[in-house]
This record gives structure tokens, sequence and C-alpha cells, in this order.
């Protein structure tokens, strides 16, 4: 369907512009004048036009559109109409990806169309999620309370997942750490005192050293190798992971580690609890409420359970029995759900288990970043202690030869 670009001027005088997705010219001029505005300009625009114009979609930060959220709760709070409200946030927007976003659901909103299904054009940006709450804060008419609700949700999603990258970059750290200092070892140290010991001539070197010079002749000869296979490793792990049942592997596996697992595991119980609350209490019904919790849990293995749960749902089943036989949550988190169904205070219910769980992450975090620091002197020490030990091996027997003589 071709696209035409227009300009007008409201009863009010102002000049508008946007773009229309229509069959003809004519029906653009009946649709601008259906919402009061006198066309100055219609171009139809060209497919070299239209990719110019496309906006760069993905990769907004959440606190973006947390900022975006808040203040538009605030200006419709206030009584400002809807396409005032976006042309406001659009122009102090200092995001180009995103201001191009805000003025492309304004000139959709303009056009006639629902809010809700402007946003839901750009799902990259705004999730099933916030179009699904917006969606029903418009049915309901409490379009900024929903907003003011969306806003809060995300910044304590945002602080969720700050806390679980936070306990991820410890043990990678660890890990980045002693790698390069192993290879900065093998690759100038070690060979340094091997010229040295080889200038000497003529003594066999102890056991120890001599080990820590073949690992490193070793590593030197076979570091391209070493390098090409570190690719090609990296590059089919996320070919595997991209794949269904690499993912669900994985993610399966990722559950399961000692302390990371029992982290994801808590995050992944307080993000579920608190988007099927925020649902639930926005007015979406618990159907789509668990579809859209299940494709936006970030796990294979989670959503797949959420999916057995909700068939289960649609069967007639009460919430928690699927939940308790996917053996993903808890038992007393299904217990706690239980009640809540049973009492008729879901949300609510839901909303105390989500913040329990965020005070379990921020317990788990502080303990896991307390282990680490001194893991990471001895896991340095060590390394280094190793390698100081071995290459003065041959010195200290030197000594003992010249103070025997």
């Amino acid at each position: 369907m071709p696209k035409f670009a227009w300009e007008g001027r409201t009863k009010d005088g102002q000049v508008r512009s946007g773009v229309l997705e229509t069959d003809s010219l004519i029906d653009v001029e009946t649709k601008l004048r259906a919402l009061q505005i006198t066309p100055l300009k219609i171009k139809q625009k060209s497919l070299r036009d239209f990719s110019f114009k496309l906006p760069a979609l993905g990769g907004i930060k959440t606190k973006t559109l947390v900022v975006f959220v808040r203040q538009l709760s605030t200006m419709i709070d206030a009584g400002l109409p809807l396409v005032q409200c976006l042309d406001i946030l659009a122009a102090q927007e200092p995001d180009q990806r995103f201001k191009t976003v805000i003025l492309n659901v304004k000139s959709q909103v303009e056009a006639g169309s629902t809010f809700a299904d402007a946003l839901s054009k750009h799902s990259k940006v705004f999730d099933p999620l916030f179009t699904n709450l917006v969606a029903a804060g418009e049915v309901g008419g409490i379009l900024d309370s929903i907003l003011n609700r969306l806003a809060g949700y995300l910044e304590k999603a945002m602080k969720l997942k700050g806390k679980v990258k936070s306990a991820l970059k410890y043990p990678l750290f660890v890990l980045t750490v002693a790698v390069g200092i192993t290879t900065l070892l093998l690759w100038k140290v070690i060979p340094t005192f091997a010229e040295m010991f080889k200038s000497i001539g003529g003594r066999d070197l102890p056991a120890l050293t001599q080990f820590v010079i073949n690992l490193s002749n070793n590593f030197l000869r076979l570091l391209p190798f070493i390098a090409i296979t570190i690719v090609l490793a990296v590059f089919g792990f996320v070919s595997f992971y991209r794949s269904p049942g690499g993912r669900k592997f994985i993610d399966g596996m990722l559950l399961k580690l000692p302390i990371i697992g029992t982290i994801l595991r808590k995050a992944a119980i307080a993000r579920f609890t608190r988007t099927l609350g925020t649902l639930l209490s926005s007015g979406v019904p618990i159907l789509d409420s668990i579809e859209i919790v299940a494709k936006s849990s970030g796990n294979k293995v989670i959503e797949n359970g959420l999916m057995f749960a909700k068939a289960k749902i649609a069967e007639g089943k009460s919430i928690a029995t699927p939940l308790d036989e996917v053996g993903i949550f808890p038992k007393m988190v299904v217990q706690m759900i239980n009640v809540g169904e049973s009492t008729g205070a879901m949300d609510v219910m839901l909303t105390k288990i989500a913040d329990f769980y965020d005070d379990e992450v921020d317990a788990s975090v502080e303990s896991i970043t307390s282990l680490i620091e001194p893991m990471i002197m001895i896991v340095i020490g060590g390394l280094i202690g190793f390698v100081l030990i071995a290459m003065y091996l041959p010195i200290f027997s030197m000594a003992e030869n010249l103070a025997g003589r």
C-alpha cells in the first residue's frame, strides 16, 4: 500500500505533518478533513524516500523509555492532548533514533490510529507488555495511571537487570584477568628467563622450571591455532544458542549452575511475578498476560514452562496447579500464587513475591561480590607466585653451588 507524506493546518492554525498509508490521494484528504486538518501539501513517498527515513529501531535504553513514560504520564494527567504530548517529548528528546520513533507514532495517532496500535508498529522499541498495558489504559480511560505503573515496572526491571549483570561481571572479570596474566607471562616473561638460562648453558633445569618453559614454547608455537579455535568456538556457541534446541539446552544449564544459576532463577521469578502482577492489575486477561510474560522471560526453559501452564489454564485449571507441574518455581511461590488466586488478590500477592525476590537477588549479588574479591587475589597471586618460583629455582640452585665451592 502506498505511503503519503502530508502537511496541513489545524483549526487553531498550527501546522502539522505526518505520513499516511492508504490507497489514494483522495483517501488522504478525506482522513485529514475528518481530523479537522486542512491539507496544504500531500506527496506520495517513493521507495527511496521511505528507505532513507526508516527509524533506527532497537538499541533504545530502558532509562530513556522510563523518562519518556514518566513525562508522558504527567502531561496526560495534566490534561494535555496525546498528540501535543508526543510533539513536546519528540522536540526535547536527545536520542535521534527514539525521536524519529516518537514522531512516527505521533503521525499515526494523528491519522486516526490508537496509541497502542501506533506503538505496536515499533515492536523492537515497545514490547508486547508495553503495548498491551497502553491498550488496557486506553480502553479503561486510565492511560495516565497505567503509564505511571508502567514506568515503575520499567524502573524495577532495569534495576533487577543491573543486579544480574553485576553478578555475572565478577566471574567474567576474574576469568579475563587470569587469562590475560597467564598469556602475558607465557608470551613475554618466561621466554626472557629461558634465554637467560640458555646463555648460561650446560645445566639441567629443575623439573618445574622446564615444565613452565615447555608450556611457554608450546603456547607461542600454537598461539595462531589457539586464536582460531577461540573464534570458531565463539561462532559455534552463538550458532548453537540461536537454534531452538541449543537455546533451551544452554538456558537450562545456566539455571543449574551452582551460584550464578541461583541468582538467575531468583531474577526470573522476580521478573515473572512483577510482570504478571502489572498486567493483571491493569486489566489484561490472564491468558494474554501469561503469553506476554513467557515471551519476555528471556529464558527458553521458563518460556516453555509458562506456555505449558497457559495451555492448562485454558483447559480450566487454576493458575497454581500447572505452575507447580512445570517444576521451575519454588513451592513457596506456587502456594502464595494459589492463596492470591483464592482470595482474589492475585496482583497484590505477585507484587509481594516480586519484592521478596528482588531483595533475594540483592543479597545474592552482595554475597558473590564478597566471595569474588578474595578469589581474584588468590588466583592472580597464585599464578604470579607459581611462575616466580619456577623461574627462580635455577637461580637458587646456582647460588647454592657457588656457596659450596
